[in-house]
């Protein structure tokens, strides 16, 4: 079963550091990376900046259009106002119809903040355990996560894939 899972550090540097760890864990086979991306959030700033890890396998990544979509309501809309709210809100209610619900975003909203950063993975086949253990190594991360039914994967696949 896939699984998207954040991961916040308490420093900005911290999600860098959790990739390159990532990428080590896929390496010896303890993780299946389908897709991830990375924020960052310097103190002082207004937004975060975000980026798309380029997948280890390269297939089923969910693209560009996923990840701007999620960050944009998680980091963005809020800053933007009620002028666009019901536009976004048809947004929201799709990504909750595959399992990311406001629930999710809202805890990601209020735990990923200036001065910290975090690590946005679509993963399976994932031993948690170490996973958790290495991301541990030198700065601990904060788990928050959502898993995805085959439906709920399917589903995203069919709609960013057209997006791409």
């Amino acid at each position: 079963m896939p699984t998207l899972t954040v991961w916040k550090f308490d420093s900005p540097g911290g999600a860098d550091n959790a990739e390159r760890k990532l990428l080590d864990l896929a390496k010896q086979d303890l993780i299946n990376v389908i897709d991830a991306a990375t924020v960052s959030w310097e103190q002082g700033r207004k937004k975060p900046k975000t980026r798309q890890l380029a997948s280890p396998t390269g297939a089923g990544a969910l693209g560009g259009t996923f990840w701007g979509l999620l960050f944009g309501l998680i980091f963005f809309v809020p800053l933007l106002g009620a002028a666009i709210g019901a536009a976004t809100g048809a947004l929201a209610g799709s990504l909750a119809d595959v399992g990311i619900d406001d629930n999710f975003i809202n805890q990601v909203r209020d735990r990923v903040t200036p001065g910290t950063s975090a690590l946005f993975l679509m993963s399976s086949d994932t031993v948690v355990d170490k996973v958790k253990t290495a991301f541990g190594e030198g700065e601990s991360g904060e788990l928050i996560f959502t898993n995805l039914s085959d439906e709920q994967e399917a589903a995203l696949r069919a709609v960013f894939s057209d997006a791409a």
